[in-house]
């Protein structure tokens, strides 16, 4: 069944944030916590906080960039990644590489909290945005020239300069502060999710660089 990565990864982040909506202590002891993974050696957290969600706006808005650049046809056009994966490495490989990034995604996004806040205990985080920006830059690889905009916004430019936005943009809302968004975490998730794919396969950066060239006519 094609996308069903994508749907069982929507489902468990929908499921499990929904059960923490309702027992606050399950939401603690699932939650990006440094200090209790550094202190306390509780590893799962650095993998389980990525399917708990602060509230169903959090929920929703990361469900919706997942789906999009996964799992349906969107208003940019054809956004399969699954099938991206699965198409270019094979039916199995392609949905265990999927899958890795995701995972890698999670995992990689949390460095940069874990080195600020490991002697925190009072740090907390949560939700899937660093999994999200992986794939989102996965398939900014994938397909640079691709029109991509922000959610009710109808201007659209290509992917690989919405990408170099998004990053300046998070940069500097993570250098200012004053929010309770784990930007760190998603310029992370960004990074691992645009290397990923040419750790795998080179020619995806070499297409990168191909499709940038044509664009600017050099």
């Amino acid at each position: 069944m094609m996308f069903s990565l994508t749907i069982l990864l929507i489902l468990a982040n929908v499921g499990v944030s929904l059960a923490c909506f309702q027992n606050k202590e399950l939401f603690y002891k699932l939650c990006l916590n440094p200090y209790a993974v550094h202190h306390r050696k509780e590893w799962h957290r650095l993998f389980t906080h990525a399917f708990v969600h602060g509230d169903y706006l959090h929920l929703g808005l990361n469900m919706y960039a997942l789906w999009m650049f996964s799992g349906e046809q969107t208003p940019y056009g054809n956004i399969f990644l699954e099938e991206s994966f699965v198409s270019h490495f094979g039916s199995a490989k392609g949905e265990f590489f999927f899958l890795l990034l995701y995972v890698g995604g999670i995992l990689f996004s949390s460095l940069s909290a874990m080195r600020r806040h490991r002697d925190n205990p009072g740090y907390n985080a949560v939700g899937a945005s660093g999994a999200t920006s992986a794939v989102i830059f996965a398939f900014i690889l994938l397909n640079p020239l691709q029109g991509l905009g922000i959610i009710f916004i109808p201007v659209y430019i290509p992917g690989f300069l919405f990408g170099l936005l998004y990053l300046l943009l998070e940069s500097y809302m993570d250098k200012r502060g004053q929010t309770h968004i784990a930007h760190d975490a998603h310029i992370y998730g960004a990074l691992f999710g645009f290397i990923f794919p040419m750790v795998l396969d080179y020619e995806f950066l070499l297409y990168f660089i191909e499709s940038i060239r044509a664009y600017a006519g050099i």
